[in-house]
């Protein structure tokens, strides 16, 4: 079987499938879920356009790698094909572990662990199917590897995990902010010292880059009709696991079923098979079958909160830089209460408060450095003229108030 595919993808065209091991990777099913896991979540409820999945944005980011190692190697870096395989398929699997509606589950499911934790797991498995062959890429995953510059193109300030998800999720919402002139940035990709940097020429480039991500997030994904979204598909899943709790039997498939009856923490989730089993089956048509199927369920909360999430009778959302005022916030909760008839604690499904942040650079945390021509190196946030640049490095925290629109 001729394991050398193309791809036609609508971002960047024809993507190359690389090596078989590449090809026998997407075609597994672990990969293969991720086809039925959307890239942006709720996003699509505002912007109808955004129904594209982490599988396109996992095979945009091994097409992006394949193009930087070209770019480094005409530079003179030694790469071998052994570094070059493991590093694609680094970045092919870095989402691998992603649960249904992007990041809005995360905790909702399992307690506490973050999906670069499962695809850590993941991989290890796949390590395990295909002898051994992905060791090198799990080091490159897991920032272990000599050459930092191969960890630093999988995850760091300027990746192309950040790269193709500015680009396609831009592409797909319409949201033209979002652009960047990617095949510039690595095109001025170079190494300095085994460190990622990027040539001086490519300065402009690398601010709108920072610039475009911070717009992305207040325009795109921090949007507060998204926000509203993922908050109540989270209030649905808290409602359906206390239930479920309580001895309730809830229609759901069984990997979902298995998550709503038993309370997974993160030690219990690496330690048991199990959870790891039902977790690769479940995608966004589990949580969806059972959202609609519950808005019929006699519990009258789950009902509510099923029927305003599929008929897009979202909540409220105040944002705002200020806390909001707790004697306004305990009078909605009254008046909620009284107009749903529900008790002090069941109106925290409805009204309730919280906070978000938005931080485009992370000076501290694998800077982005620019190689002057004199052959030094300089943060970006020293290096540009932008005085808006240094700001970027500050964590901007908002504060949120959620409410149904009844009132």
């Amino acid at each position: 079987m001729n394991k050398k595919k193309i791809i036609n993808d609508p971002v960047y065209g024809f993507i190359n499938i690389p090596s078989e091991i590449v090809f026998d990777l997407i075609s597994h099913p672990y990969f293969q879920r991720l086809r039925y896991i959307k890239q942006l979540g709720m996003t699509h409820l505002v912007y109808p356009g955004a129904l594209h999945t982490r599988f396109h944005h996992a095979l945009g980011a091994m097409h992006l790698m394949s193009l930087a190692l070209e770019i480094l190697k005409s530079k003179g870096q030694a790469i071998s094909r052994e570094e070059e395989e493991a590093a694609t398929i680094a970045i092919l699997l870095h989402d691998i572990g992603h649960g249904p509606f992007s990041h809005a589950l995360e905790h909702t499911l399992v307690n506490g662990i973050h999906h670069e934790s499962i695809s850590m797991l993941i991989m290890e498995k796949l390590n395990v199917e295909f002898g051994g062959r992905l060791t090198m890429a799990i080091n490159i995953f897991k920032g272990d590897y000599p050459k930092k510059f191969l960890p630093q193109l999988v995850s760091g300030q300027l990746d192309l995990d950040r790269m193709d998800y500015l680009n396609r999720d831009s592409f797909f919402t319409g949201v033209s902010e979002g652009v960047i002139s990617f095949d510039r940035i690595i095109k001025m990709f170079n190494v300095l010292d085994g460190e990622l940097v990027i040539e001086e020429k490519g300065i402009y480039s690398i601010e709108n880059f920072l610039i475009a991500r911070r717009l992305m997030y207040w325009q795109v994904y921090l949007h507060k009709t998204v926000v509203a979204g993922e908050y109540l598909l989270v209030r649905i899943l808290e409602r359906a696991k206390e239930l479920s709790g309580r001895g309730e039997m809830l229609f759901a498939t069984p990997s979902l079923q298995h998550f709503l009856k038993n309370d997974v923490n993160k030690e219990e989730f690496f330690q048991n098979e199990v959870h790891l089993q039902a977790f690769s089956k479940l995608d966004d048509q589990d949580i969806f079958t059972s959202v609609k199927v519950w808005r019929d369920h006699h519990d009258p909360i789950l009902s509510q909160l099923c029927t305003m999430f599929i008929s897009r009778n979202l909540y409220k959302v105040e944002i705002s830089s200020e806390a909001p005022d707790p004697e306004r916030v305990q009078k909605l909760k009254e008046k909620i209460a009284e107009s749903l008839k529900l008790s002090t604690q069941e109106v925290g499904y409805f009204v309730f408060t919280d906070q978000i942040e938005n931080r485009a650079y992370n000076a501290g945390s694998g800077n982005i450095n620019i190689l002057m021509k004199n052959n030094t190196i300089i943060d970006i946030a020293k290096a540009s003229d932008l005085s808006n640049l240094e700001s970027l490095d500050k964590t901007v925290t908002k504060h949120i108030l959620c409410y149904p629109r009844m009132i």
